[in-house]
């Protein structure tokens, strides 16, 4: 049952014969080509410069490969053993890019620096290893190229995307991440923080029992949550719109709709109705003012017009719950 855990049949990198090691710098070699090339691919549609940037990588990790394999048909013949980075005990991995998504622009930069400084670390390794000479300098060869492509994204970033592309596709990213995240989220704060008002204040002041207005609170939230993510997802698939995945823009809102709700529910967790009323509209100030500043920071809407919009609606549902839960 242990062997689970301990990595069943790896091996210690010490142990690789070089013929071993060849095999491995070359399927590493392989594996990081696709991973760069899927980058490119991912990133072609709404950054294409960047996108060429790891179509660079992908070419030079290809002719990495290339010299390698020509120096195992040079001492080996033509059958490499297939050995993997999973097969080594202690080797660095690599995820493939559909688990990194969405491929934001720095994310895969710096996941590409990370790269290279991990490739030069291991061809350092193989060459302390190696006794045969022509096999020593091509490993060490190998190791140089790739501290010197430590910063290649970086460079390649330079040639591929001047400063006026970059802001481009930065902006390009920022709106993508607006119409996904922001958008849906600040609705979904606005309706929980908003909506949820009325009828949680009109039970504390109707009952001015804590427990039960926290259970109308809970029930509330959790619901309006519900609603409103399973609306999101399923009135736009994105495609026509550019929006985004539905469930990310699902789970935004339904998140951000019970968070909402929530924030002025949790005070009646506290016995005493007063204390609790008087934290409840502590926490109400707070999500109007965060709700206005989202809309600043990202919708470009100034913060005395949204703080006026915000707080005149919130006070005229906070009003109306007091005033039905006194009636």
């Amino acid at each position: 049952m242990f062997s689970r855990f301990l990595g069943p049949g790896r091996r210690d990198f010490s142990s690789l014969s070089e013929q071993e090691v060849l095999a491995l710098a070359i399927s590493s070699e392989e594996d990081d080509g696709r991973i760069y090339k899927a980058y490119a691919d991912g990133l072609r549609d709404q950054y294409p410069q960047s996108a060429k940037v790891f179509d660079d990588m992908a070419d030079e990790e290809n002719e990495h490969r290339r010299r390698l394999i020509e120096m195992h048909r040079a001492r080996f013949g033509e059958t490499i053993p297939l050995i993997r980075r999973e097969h080594v005990r202690g080797y660095y991995e690599r995820k493939p890019d559909w688990l990194v998504r969405p491929l934001g622009l720095e994310k895969v930069r710096a996941m590409a620096e990370e790269m290279e400084a991990q490739a030069y670390r291991f061809y350092l390794q193989a060459a302390k290893q190696a006794t045969d000479a022509g096999t020593r300098k091509l490993l060490g060869d190998l190791a140089l190229a790739e501290k010197g492509h430590e910063n290649l994204a970086r460079r390649l970033g330079i040639k591929h995307t001047p400063e006026d592309v970059q802001e481009e596709e930065q902006q390009t990213e920022r709106r993508q991440f607006i119409l996904t995240y922001i958008q849906p989220g600040l609705a979904g704060l606005m309706d929980g923080s908003v909506s949820t008002l009325a009828p949680i204040f009109a039970a504390a002041f109707a009952t001015q029992d804590t427990w039960q207005t926290f259970l109308v609170g809970l029930s509330a939230s959790v619901g309006a949550g519900i609603s409103m993510g399973f609306t999101e997802a399923a009135h736009d698939d994105g495609v026509l719109s550019g929006r985004g995945s539905p469930v990310k823009r699902g789970l935004a809102s339904g998140i951000m709709t019970a968070i909402g709700g929530l924030g002025h529910t949790l005070p009646y967790l506290i016995p005493q109705f007063w204390t609790a009323t008087g934290v409840a509209a502590a926490v109400v100030f707070v999500e109007l003012w965060a709700i206005a500043w989202i809309q600043n920071r990202y919708m470009d809407t100034p913060f005395l017009r949204a703080a006026f919009q915000v707080v005149l609606g919130g006070s005229l549902v906070f009003a109306a719950g007091i005033l039905i839960g006194n009636a």
